[in-house]
This record gives structure tokens, sequence and C-alpha cells, in this order.
């Protein structure tokens, strides 16, 4: 399946959206940044990504962390997943976490998160005086044994 989302380019040079690969969920967002920003571990930075969009209703912007910036540097998202609801219309921006050990440089361009286009279902809420019983029961964190 594809859908349209419409970009507007807010920095010149700064690469949009893009898939890597052939069958890729995710498309990575660059750092729209002038000069590089250090992270030093547990630093918060909002890194502007240079471009604002118009996701159709009915879908989402889903943005997550890159899995190798993660899983080398700890550079992650506090927010993770973030969401980008279809009325928003400013300029996208990730805020990175460094949860690693060592300083973390983010370079001007440089791929820092990715971004999956998914479909949103609204729900109904509706208030009852009791719910349906289940084996599993109240049962939280852990209680599945797994």
């Amino acid at each position: 399946m594809t859908i349209e989302v419409r970009l507007e380019r807010l920095k010149e040079g700064v690469p949009l959206p893009a898939y890597q690969s052939e069958h890729a969920a995710g498309m990575d967002l660059h750092a729209a940044i002038a000069a590089a920003v250090t992270l030093r571990p547990g630093d918060i930075r909002l890194i502007p990504c240079g471009f604002r969009m118009a996701v159709p209703i009915g879908y989402e912007a889903q943005v997550r962390p890159r899995s190798g910036l993660a899983s080398r540097h700890g550079i992650s998202m506090p927010n993770a997943p973030g969401t980008i609801d279809a009325d928003y219309r400013g300029e996208v921006c990730v805020p990175l976490i460094n949860l690693g050990r060592e300083p973390f440089i983010v370079e001007p361009h440089m791929r820092i998160a990715q971004m999956v286009i998914a479909p949103v279902a609204h729900a109904k809420v509706m208030e009852v005086a009791a719910l349906d019983e289940t084996s599993r029961g109240a049962g939280g964190f852990g209680s599945t044994g797994h």
C-alpha cells in the first residue's frame, strides 16, 4: 500500500526523509543543524529535521530511534515512539537522549531517527459498571512468567 505524504522543505541542503531499502518500514530523518551538537551522557536535545509535512487524515507518523545509534552509542528518544498527528503542521523535530557513557556528536545532515507512516484507529470509549473476567485478571508486569 502506498499513500501520499506532502512535505515542505524548510532548510536547503538537508536530505528529505527517504527509505534506505526496497522493503524498509521507516524513512530516515536527518539532522537539519548548521553545526555539530554534542550530547553528553544524560543530555536531551531537540534536533530539527528541516521539513514540515501533512500526514493524511487517518494516519500518523511514528518517529523511532535508529537501531544502529541505539545499539552502538546509546542514542535513543525519551518518548519513543513519538507520534506526529495528521493535523500537526510545525517543523518535525526529534528529541534525542544520550543513554550511553560517552559524549556523542550529532553532525549536520546525520541520519538521527526513522519515521513510519501508520494507520490510526479511533476508539469509542464506553464506560461500563464492570469488565468481563479473564484468566490473567489484574496480573501486570512479569505476571505471565516472561
